[in-house]
């Protein structure tokens, strides 16, 4: 048996679950299904991040204690998991006693790479990151993320020495050993590391940011939220001395938002190739989502949370939605109307209704029983190469492409005419040819719409069809 580890990020918890975060989880989890459907041993992780000023600052507005707010908030994560039917079987918080205790180990196991040093440059608490004198003269000294001016710091931090790893990072992405899809994605970091990487502050002075974990052997320093967080991703396998660890380690895919690829692709290599481990074999980079084409946003009252979409249309389709309308290497768009047509045209009138016309038909003709079903003559290599390369809505593609080629079937071959004809044989080669392609149908859809395969599974489970009034996907109505 295999060993498998995929993770997503760990989202701040300054800020409620919103539908960009949701679709990660959806990724990963797609991933974790199908290896788990191929019999490999999966840890699927995912969490929250919860130190650093901006958590501080936001319990503060809430007059909370940080870890009041930080229990409260991560548990709407959670049932964020629990809600998209997310199959992780692991949830990682950074203020959990084991991470902070393994991130100590893992701040002395870089020791020979950490230093002490000056820091005088510019800082965005929203951010919780530092800039450069040209960024923020580009922004006219207001961070445009969070519409407050940088803060000038002069301090005296702990800092990793990460100009000594920009050639061996850039050999190990060109070489392959790690691998970032989509391509885009890779030529943006490869030009990084060719401008050359400098060595990051690592540290804030615990009167600063108290939040946090402290720098072992130096209480009045406290580790970068940034640098800690990064840690999470072998924390939760129990580095270093867990047997998890060392039969999950490297993970085969890691799962990211673009607006965190270089902390991914340069600072956490490196701090891999620090500690002598081997790096992740996969950094998968997803887009952004707008919501009717604009950036989501209180003011403007367009922030949607997936509980809405669960709602209304079912877990099923709203997985449906985010892995295959949204494209996988791309920013995407969320649209209650592109929702509205995907939920009636695709999964209700032509998934729904291939269902729905070979039960009725089975029922009709055959009094419910199945025959011997033939083996599936379906070529799935595009479906695999499209997981592997982690392009989900291709993926899906592929299967749609054999929804649409079975519903032609039923019209090209009219079982119901055969009926008529009287014709019991090449009748029941037909139904049963309907049976076992909605039967590989519902296997390369269990990875994505789990609840879906396992309806599909049950109507033509033992031989004999389970004739239901429920449709699998009732028409909605628009409005």
């Amino acid at each position: 048996m295999s060993k498998y580890y995929v993770c997503t990020s760990i989202p701040y918890v300054n800020a409620e679950p919103h539908i960009g975060f949701a679709m990660e989880l959806l990724y990963a989890d797609v991933l974790a299904r199908r290896a788990r459907q191929q019999g490999d041993d999966v840890i699927f992780s995912t969490g929250t991040d919860e130190h650093g000023g901006k958590v501080a600052e936001k319990a503060a507005e809430q007059k909370l204690d940080p870890k009041a707010f930080t229990d409260e908030i991560s548990q709407r994560f959670q049932a964020l998991g629990e809600l998209l039917n997310i199959s992780n079987n692991r949830f990682i918080r950074t203020t959990d006693p084991g991470h902070e205790q393994r991130a100590k180990l893992i701040w002395q196991s870089l020791s020979k790479d950490i230093y002490k040093g000056k820091y005088v440059g510019w800082y965005c608490t929203g951010d919780e990151a530092f800039f450069s004198e040209a960024e923020v003269k580009a922004n006219k000294g207001v961070c445009p993320n969070h519409n407050r001016p940088y803060e000038k710091i002069e301090e005296e931090n702990y800092f990793f020495k990460l100009s000594a790893y920009g050639k061996a990072v850039t050999k190990a992405i060109e070489s392959g050993d790690l691998r970032i899809v989509p391509e885009t994605r890779r030529n943006e970091i490869m030009s990084v590391l060719k401008g050359g990487l400098e060595d990051i502050s690592i540290s804030r002075p615990q009167e600063k940011i108290a939040w946090g974990i402290p720098v072992p052997g130096d209480d009045r320093q406290i580790m970068y939220v940034w640098f800690e967080a990064l840690m999470n991703y072998i924390t939760v396998l129990g580095y270093p001395e867990n047997k998890d660890f060392k039969q999950f380690w490297p993970a085969n895919v890691q799962v990211i938002g673009k607006d965190i690829l270089r902390f991914h692709a340069a600072i956490w290599p490196a701090m891999l190739m620090s500690l002598g481990l081997p790096l992740p074999k996969q950094l998968y980079v997803h887009g952004f989502v707008t919501v009717e084409g604009k950036k989501m946003s209180k003011s403007i009252g367009n922030v949607v949370h997936p509980s809405e979409i669960v709602d209304k249309y079912g877990v099923d389709a709203c997985r449906y939605y985010f892995l295959r309308h949204v494209p996988s290497y791309e920013d995407g768009d969320f649209s209650w109307q592109r929702l509205e047509a995907a939920y009636n045209n695709e999964l209700a009138n032509e998934l729904g209704n291939a269902v729905q016309r070979t039960v009725a038909m089975i029922v009709k003709y055959k009094d419910g029983n199945i025959g011997e079903l033939p083996a599936s003559e379906h070529d799935i290599a595009q479906y695999e190469a499209a997981l592997a390369a982690c392009k989900f809505d291709r993926a899906l593609d592929e299967v749609w492409g054999q929804v649409r080629g079975l519903n032609q079937y039923i019209d090209e071959e009219k079982p119901w005419a055969i009926a008529k004809d009287g014709d019991a044989e090449h009748l029941g080669e037909v139904l049963d040819y309907q049976v076992s392609s909605l039967l590989n149908i519902a296997r390369l859809l269990e990875p994505f719409l789990p609840d879906t395969t396992a309806k599909i599974q049950a109507i033509f489970a033992d031989g004999k069809v389970k004739s239901s009034s429920d449709t699998l996907f009732p028409k909605h109505e628009t409005g």
